[in-house]
């Protein structure tokens, strides 16, 4: 019951929400109490889940032996908390957003981006691949709408791009890889230990890996990567759920699922040697792009290219102790990208400044933006006191558990390489002498989302129980 009631509420949600286009106090009133309600609904099955329990449903057969199946596990449940949590403050945040910069279409963005919740809560308790790649395609139809919010010709350039490239590279090479995993399986259910140990090797395994790996589009390996820097066109709440919330997250949570429960820890080990080697790549590729970008939100978005390949790096490592920080990092980058991404919409809003160059003394004017800023940028280089700092540990742990030393090389270099394009934000904003004309902070509920995520970032540091419990039970 509680199962359904999380798919169905935030869809219920939607159709309430378009409803309300000339009520718009209560529409977001309608929007923060689906999103209470799915966090508070999701939550109440977290004791059942660690305490061993699988929630299920099925809804019925699309082909036989092949249901629209429902299971929540450890890594589903992860998920599903971030993706309903921060809802509720990205509805927060964008209140604040949308009147501040007075956007039109305010209610077609509620409604889809309620409808996105309910595609990342279906990737989430996804039962099997194929219920997994419906809500996943769909999760990108409704999203579509978001990214090609403004309606103007870069909008729809970039809309294209975010369409065209995750369209194809899931029909392409998702489709195929479930159809093979259907033919020497027999079933696509996702199962603990894995389905094809043992009926699959050599080179044919390595390349079902591609295909998973790249047919999976969202988690933005290289050469698929480019979607996500087109996809920043769209308003900053916008980017926040793309990069923090649901889209980037559904895409890094399906690579960790197929390989805990399709091909399995124990799974021969030389048909994931080589992905290391492209995560890694991507990972200091991306970083060096970040690194000579002046635009801040594209510098935010190649760090988002850069640390879901942490995820495809922990995760093809293939050792507990690395599937423990990929699943750590899903929450960890969740909580603080998107406090960076409200940073960057705050600094917008108040001050219209886009540029890094251009943020010179504003954190004396926005101190409690800046000093949230600082904090997820900590996150993102790994260091105390923030959430970033846990998973990283993890990751470095399995890479040495599996001896992996390019891996902890990569890890190291993007370590630095991570400050080397956050830290001089952060010293720009508070140690430069500022010009142009006076303001102070963004609209009061902008402000409060982002502090509240900077807050959840260091409480993830300190009180990492139910995270790591989860990414344990699930290694």
């Amino acid at each position: 019951m509680i199962v359904a009631l999380c798919l169905l509420l935030p869809v219920a949600a939607a159709a309430w929400l378009a409803l309300c286009h000339r009520r718009p106090n209560l529409r977001e009133a309608v929007s923060l109490a689906a999103a209470a309600g799915l966090f508070a609904c999701v939550a109440s099955l977290s004791g059942e889940v660690l305490r061993g329990g699988r929630p299920a449903l099925v809804l019925g057969e699309i082909f036989p032996g092949l249901p629209v199946a429902f299971v929540l596990e450890p890594l589903g449940l992860m998920f599903a908390l971030i993706a309903s949590g921060l809802w509720f403050v990205s509805i927060v945040y964008s209140i604040g957003y949308l009147r501040g910069n007075g956007e039109r279409h305010q209610t077609r963005f509620f409604a889809c981006f309620a409808l996105a919740i309910a595609a990342a809560i279906g990737v989430a308790f996804a039962g099997n691949l194929l219920t997994l790649y419906l809500f996943y395609e769909a999760l990108t139809l409704v999203t579509w709408p978001l990214v090609t919010h403004h309606g103007d010709d870069a909008a729809r350039r970039g809309g294209r791009v975010y369409l065209g490239l995750l369209v194809a590279s899931s029909m392409l090479f998702l489709l195929p890889a479930m159809a093979i995993t259907w033919w020497l399986g027999g079933t696509l259910d996702f199962t603990p230990g894995g389905i094809l140990g043992g009926k699959v090797s050599g080179g044919a395994a390595a390349g079902l890996v591609a295909l998973y790996a790249f047919g999976i589009g969202k988690a933005a390996l290289m050469p698929l990567h480019r979607w996500l820097p087109a996809a920043m066109v769209a308003p900053t709440p916008v980017s926040a759920l793309l990069h923090a919330v649901a889209v980037v997250k559904a895409g890094v949570f399906s690579i960790v699922k197929v390989v805990v429960y399709v091909f399995g820890l124990d799974f021969e080990p030389a048909a994931f040697a080589w992905l290391p080697w492209v995560a890694g790549f991507t990972i200091l590729a991306a970083s060096v792009v970040a690194l000579r970008a002046d635009n801040l939100k594209r510098r935010l978005a190649y760090s988002t290219v850069s640390q879901l390949s942490y995820v495809v790096l922990a995760a093809a490592l293939l050792a507990p102790l690395s599937i423990v920080g990929a699943a750590l990092h899903i929450a960890a980058h969740a909580v603080g990208k998107i406090t960076l991404f409200f940073a960057a919409g705050a600094v917008y809003t108040a001050a219209r400044k886009t540029l890094v160059s251009e943020l010179d003394g504003l954190g004396r004017r926005m101190p409690w933006t800046f000093a949230a800023f600082g904090i997820g940028a900590l996150s993102m280089i790994g260091l105390p006191p923030a959430a970033g700092f846990v998973s990283k540990w993890f990751m470095v742990s399995g890479a040495i558990e599996a001896q992996h030393w390019m891996a902890l090389a990569v890890i190291a270099a993007s370590t630095l390489l991570n400050a080397g394009y956050f830290l001089p934000i952060v010293y720009r904003a508070f140690f430069r002498p500022a010009g142009g004309e006076m303001h102070g902070e963004a609209p009061w509920t902008m402000v409060a989302a982002l502090v509240f995520t900077a807050a959840l970032t260091v409480a993830m540091f300190f009180w990492a129980d139910l995270p790591l419990a989860l990414a344990r039970s699930l290694a």
